[in-house]
């Protein structure tokens, strides 16, 4: 199953990889042409054109143009990073908007992208294997067992002058009524009651042995986009220094002609319940980079984009977007992410329990601040490739067993390699064949609770079945010897321990596990 689940998880990193590239010939003459060749024959220092909607297919550096690429397959932002000369750009990421020349840096498996696919594969391998106590305790429990049985035949047939064949049969006895059944069973049938049970609450268990880890388990690690916040941007605040309904209509209808992250949230948030009739622009046309500009009939000029555009007329930075018309700025828009409704009740739940919290991220350290203040969280790594997550990841583990939370393929490594990889149902193919445990609402990171509870509950059960075919044993072992009890009775008494087991496993099916910590979400 783990070679299984890591093959599908590389197969998924593999299709970001491009197949083609359009190296770049005779770049230091008029004639310069371009010739499209298989990713395979790509080397080192070559120069390559990326175009709207291509996969940049090396590691380098744009020497010319500028351009909005998605990054999400290594950072986790979903709102694409502008670009410009001199910026490092990565293999397999998708350019959005506009034209680059990159030189290339590393190329084929050297790339960070092959990183990550080099890293899941090994990573998830050498995930170690998890002994039961049980087994460990059948293991000496067998011969001890053989041994006692053998001395209930010498003692019985040597020094109390029992016949040879009820001698026999006291031995048996021992045999029989010992049977580790109950013992064997105490972890399977939890653990498969269990699993069934969080099935039926949306959380997907890609193995028992994870249940008997989560509630022993003091260190959490959490992605920040998609697992933390939202994935879509929201409006924290418009400022308007003009007429607040021209303004709003400006942004509305121009926005409309923009497909980037920031123009979308303004005209889903603007124009929901707003009926006034748009201003009928001349012209219309996007600047990459800067915005959307247009005119009108009376051939007044509008603009709305970011500062570049507009500090000519203010010294003020500080805004994401400006509304201006003319040489008047009409309104600014500041951005935040939205963060998930139940994010900080789970937070302080885990922190309740004693769990440390960490906060591992690509995005910048000013974001990842903010949100690790608002939440509560103990400690923050930002601005991390995913090769340094999984280092972090790795330096955690030494202090104990960590679960990582994330949703992107940029934490593909770092589920893979924690001890407990958590993801979502609407995460990426590769987090979702990597990760351990996905739950399947995406909307509820209160589920995390969940499985903590169910763990607690099931570890709880494991031990009370462990603690029952023990005691058993404890009391039925010397009865047996004595000659109490028949090899048939014992057959029977032996079948009832199991009986006791697997009823108690059953209960965790029908036990009010989620609702007994409510007050503490």
């Amino acid at each position: 199953r783990s070679l299984k689940k890591t093959s599908s998880a590389v197969e998924t990193l593999l299709l970001l990889q491009p197949l083609y590239a359009h190296r770049i010939l005779n770049s230091l003459t008029e004639n310069e042409t371009t010739e499209e060749i298989d990713i395979s024959q790509l080397k080192k220092n070559d120069l390559v054109l990326i175009n709207d909607g291509d996969k940049i297919p090396a590691d380098g550096k744009i020497y010319w143009g500028e351009a909005f690429i998605n990054e999400s397959s290594m950072t986790g932002e979903s709102a694409p990073a502008k670009k410009v000369v001199g910026d490092a750009v990565l293999a397999g990421t998708i350019l959005n908007n506009g034209s680059i020349k990159v030189i290339a840096e590393e190329v084929g498996s050297n790339t960070v992208l092959n990183n990550i696919i080099e890293l899941v594969r090994s990573a998830t391998q050498n995930k170690p294997a998890i002994q039961k106590w049980g087994d460990k305790v059948s293991a000496w429990f067998v011969p001890i067992v053989f041994i006692i049985s053998l001395m209930t035949f010498f003692i019985s047939y040597a020094f109390f002058s029992i016949s040879l064949t009820d001698s026999i049969l006291r031995s048996i006895a021992v045999l029989v009524i010992s049977c580790p059944c109950a013992m064997g069973l105490a972890t399977p049938t939890a653990v498969a009651v269990a699993v069934g049970r969080a099935a039926r609450e949306g959380i997907l268990i890609k193995g028992g042995q994870l249940l008997e880890q989560f509630g022993q388990t003091k260190l959490i690690v959490f992605d920040k986009t998609g697992t933390l916040t939202e994935h879509q941007l929201s409006i924290r605040k418009i400022h308007y220094s003009g007429n607040e309904d021209t303004a709003r209509q400006i942004l509305i209808t121009l926005e409309k002609y923009s497909t980037h992250p920031m123009a979308r949230s303004i005209v889903k948030e603007l124009n929901t319940g707003y009926k006034s009739v748009p201003i009928q622009f001349s012209n219309i046309t996007e600047e990459k980079g800067y915005g959307v500009k247009a005119t009108d009939k009376e051939g007044n000029s509008y603009f709305v984009g970011n500062y570049k555009w507009v500090k000519e007329i203010t010294n003020d930075a500080s805004h994401q977007v400006y509304v201006a018309r003319n040489k008047e700025i009409l309104a600014t828009v500041d951005f935040e992410e939205t963060i998930r409704v139940d994010a900080v009740s789970t937070i302080r739940f885990f922190k309740a329990k004693g769990y440390k919290t960490i906060l591992l991220s690509g995005d910048k350290q000013n974001k990842c601040d903010e949100v690790a203040n608002k939440l509560g969280i103990d400690e923050v790594f930002a601005e991390r490739l995913p090769t340094e997550k999984l280092a972090i990841i790795e330096q955690l583990k030494k202090m104990g067993p960590v679960i990582m939370v994330g949703d992107g393929i940029n934490d593909s490594p770092s589920l893979a390699a924690a001890d407990i990889g958590v993801s979502f149902g609407s995460a990426t193919q590769t987090a979702i064949k990597t990760a351990d445990i996905i739950l399947m609402n995406d909307q509820q990171l209160n589920s995390l609770v969940k499985v903590y509870q169910l763990s607690i509950e099931t570890l709880a059960t494991i031990k009370q079945n462990l603690f029952w075919a023990l005691i058993y044993n404890i009391v039925a072992i010397p009865i047996a010897a004595t000659g109490m009890l028949s090899p048939m009775i014992s057959s029977l008494s032996m079948a009832f321990s199991d009986v006791v087991v697997i009823g108690n496993s059953l209960r965790l099916k029908i036990k009010n596990i989620f609702t007994a910590h409510s007050s503490s979400n």
